[in-house]
């Protein structure tokens, strides 16, 4: 059976435990699919399905690793250069290809000339033998082995325009974290209904599991504050809440998960960083400071990115609300409706005063 491997690097993995630290290198990952069926059948094609900051640094390991094992690997590296005004237009099933322009050039002619992603990952040199490919069905339709990293929430779209586009044998490997808001999240996983669409890709179901990365929401309320002018002890109540909110979601969707993990590099490590210096923290900051849409405000200070957080506390909302329990949550809460304009960047502090904590 073709399987679906859901390998995560440097981000949580509450349900299994299980980190894999992206400074281990792709290389050992792709070293999986060298005893799976398929490896008989002679060289696989690789496609890295996202080209922002996170798919450009994998795209440097992946070309060099596919060079280094030209009996198991095609050397040529797909990589699939996508526009950033594409994704906030909530494209449909087969849209026109959109090309993203930097400083009069097309992105994709930039990476394959210069060999460097010059808006997501300047300085760095990409191997010659990944090419960048526009279209997304071009990219992937003669890959065998898709390496899927772009943010959480445009899964489903990436999916649903793949559908029937690929081949029979395809494996997959997700270096994606974040949250997916569904009907039921506590039964059903981010990937399984989209695979099966794919047609060529099955999942290993006991290891198959939403990833979260809902420290990104507590490095929105710390941005806040730290745009409000408040000081250290302020922040440090942040993350504490935050902490424990978080420890309370897992325990509440995911009940017998080992809360060590949260003491692990992984855990709170990975948070208070995230409080200090994460995209997250300094756009909220910002937000505080001038009152400009979050949306400006990342055009302004992340060039194409996007801060995941306000979108992760809207998803988390969703499933405390749908299960009743989003009074649970406060800070949680506060930051999505912070996000949507229903409440003032201040009340954030008025949330940390009255949470239950302190009651």
């Amino acid at each position: 059976q073709y399987q679906l491997f859901d390998l995560c690097f440097y981000q949580y993995n509450f349900i299994n435990q299980t980190l894999f630290d992206n400074r281990a290198k792709v290389s050992s990952v792709l070293g999986l699919f060298k005893s799976s069926p398929s490896a008989t059948m002679g060289p696989r094609k690789v496609t890295i399905v996202g080209s922002g900051n996170w798919g450009s640094a994998i795209a440097r390991i992946v070309g060099a690793t596919t060079k280094n094992f030209p009996d198991e690997f095609d050397p040529t590296v797909r990589m699939w250069v996508r526009d950033s005004e594409l994704e906030l237009c909530n494209f449909v099933a087969r849209p026109d290809v959109f090309e993203e322009i930097v400083g009069g050039e097309k992105l994709s002619q930039i990476i394959n000339t210069r060999h460097e992603n010059v808006k997501y990952l300047p300085g760095k040199i990409i191997p010659d033998n990944v090419v960048a490919v526009p279209d997304l069905v071009e990219s992937c339709e003669e890959a065998n082995i898709l390496i899927f990293v772009v943010p959480h929430q445009f899964v489903r779209k990436i999916c649903h325009q793949l559908e029937g586009k690929i081949g029979s044998d395809v494996q997959a490997i997700s270096l994606i974290k974040g949250i997916a808001a569904k009907p039921d999240p506590r039964e059903e996983g981010l990937a399984a209904p989209y695979a099966e669409k794919l047609g060529g890709v099955k999942l290993i179901s006991d290891e198959i599991k939403e990833i979260l990365n809902i420290d990104n929401v507590v490095a929105c309320a710390a941005g806040f504050t730290d745009g409000l002018g408040y000081g250290d002890n302020t922040k440090a109540a942040v993350i504490r809440l935050g902490l424990m909110e978080i420890t309370k979601f897992v325990e509440h969707y995911y009940p017998g998960s080992n809360l060590e993990t949260f003491f692990e590099s992984c855990g709170i490590a990975d948070l208070i960083t995230t409080c200090y210096g994460g995209r997250n923290r300094k756009v909220c900051e910002a937000f505080a400071k001038t009152g400009k849409p979050l949306v400006q405000i990342e055009k302004e200070m992340l060039h194409g990115q996007s801060a995941q957080g306000p979108l992760t506390a809207h998803e988390v909302f969703f499933m405390t609300q749908k299960s009743g329990v989003s009074e649970k949550f406060p800070l949680f809460t506060a930051v999505h409706r912070i996000c949507q304009g229903e409440l003032k960047p201040a009340d954030m502090i008025s949330c940390l005063r009255e949470h239950p904590e302190y009651m």
